[in-house]
């Protein structure tokens, strides 16, 4: 009996040495980092979900390859021999991932939020730039190139509008830089354009200052014709009376130099001759004394400096006259009326009625304002 509680004994004392040598060794196992593996891979679904992989990808890209290093690491780790493995690169690159992750989400949230603000400022004042470009050089004389340049940027910032709506900022944000380069860029250099042709503006003040001051003067009518606003007043004792809309040569920027160039004329000029019926093709008409001394002046000098060649001929046959109410610069230089417009004016002012033809009564700068 006392032999058998003896070996009682020494069991019992052997298996709780045995139990806690195991103990031992199961603390001694490396435990690997779950808890910062888990926290990385939450952060970087965090990051993923406000898309730092579009508004942050430096620190994303960062973040992904810190958590790769980390399970790599633990890969290799788990090849050796269990009490030899060494989890702490683990722990470290898993929480330089999650790092990384969160301050990606917050970069991404942040950029995104940014370039949103920019790009709708950006959307409104492109969308106010092709408002100008229509209102200002919609019937301005265009190569068809930057016609099909504009045409291209609105198409451009349409669509941008659409990405920038569905919160495809980088998208948008393609798409409206294209359409800033291009609508921008044509805006720049048809006002540059326009400036050029401004220069002869002085002159245009001092004429229409004449035909106003003529009219009040012999308390008589004249017609003003503003080139670049379409617009064709009739004064009377110097005071405006009536204003109409006018369609004009489609080449009409710039003075007339030749036959065929379809420019219309800038200068002072008078009713010489009235047609009605089926003298003219334009429901009524007014003739207008071009070319008149100053042009033909003009003509054979720059003829002479070879500025025109020697075949040129100055032209004629310009025009106050009916058919117009088309919306587009059609004729071949004349000024075209509607016909309820141009029988007004036919049956109010008479042979010898002075006309003024002035590329613009505005500045350039009281223009690009309004």
């Amino acid at each position: 009996m006392r032999r058998v509680i003896k070996w009682l004994i020494i069991a019992l004392i052997t298996s709780g040495f045995i139990a806690l040598i195991i103990l031992i060794l199961i603390k001694a196992v490396p435990k690997p980092p779950l808890g910062d593996i888990e926290y990385a891979m939450e952060t970087l679904s965090m990051a993923g979900s406000s898309k730092a992989g579009t508004y942050s990808k430096k620190l994303y890209t960062e973040s992904r390859e810190a958590f790769d290093s980390a399970m790599a690491i633990w890969e290799k780790e788990n090849e050796r021999f269990i009490f030899f493995r060494n989890y702490e690169k683990v722990r470290t690159f898993a929480q330089l991932s999650a790092k990384k992750a969160k301050m990606a989400a917050e970069s991404s949230i942040s950029n995104s939020s940014n370039l949103r603000i920019k790009l709708k400022e950006k959307i409104d004042t492109l969308n106010h730039t092709a408002y100008l470009i229509d209102q200002l050089f919609g019937r301005y004389p265009m190569q068809s190139e930057i016609r099909s340049r504009i045409s291209k940027g609105k198409m451009l910032l349409k669509e941008g509008e659409v990405s920038y709506g569905k919160g495809q900022y980088l998208t948008a944000n393609r798409k409206v830089t294209d359409a800033d380069y291009l609508l921008t860029g044509v805006y720049s250099n048809v006002t540059e354009e326009v400036r050029s042709y401004f220069k002869s503006y002085p002159e245009w003040k001092r004429w229409v200052q004449t035909a106003i001051s003529d009219s009040r003067k012999n308390n008589s009518y004249c017609v003003i014709v503003d080139k670049f606003s379409r617009k064709c007043y009739l004064y009377l004792g110097g005071v405006k009376k009536y204003e109409f809309e006018a369609e004009l040569g489609r080449n009409w920027v710039g003075d007339k130099q030749k036959s065929g160039d379809k420019a219309t004329p800038e200068g002072n000029y008078k009713i010489v001759r009235k047609y009605q019926g089926r003298e003219t093709p334009y429901h009524k008409a007014l003739s207008l004394d071009y070319p008149n001394a100053e042009d033909k002046e003009r003509f054979r000098q720059a003829v002479a400096k070879g500025i025109l060649p020697a075949s040129s001929r100055i032209g004629g046959g310009i025009e106050i006259h009916g058919g117009g109410g088309k919306g587009v610069d059609w004729t071949e230089g004349c000024i075209a009326l509607t016909n309820s417009e141009i029988d007004l004016v036919y049956n109010l002012i008479k042979v010898g009625t002075p006309v003024t033809i002035v590329g613009s009564i505005k500045t350039i700068d009281e223009i690009l304002v309004n």
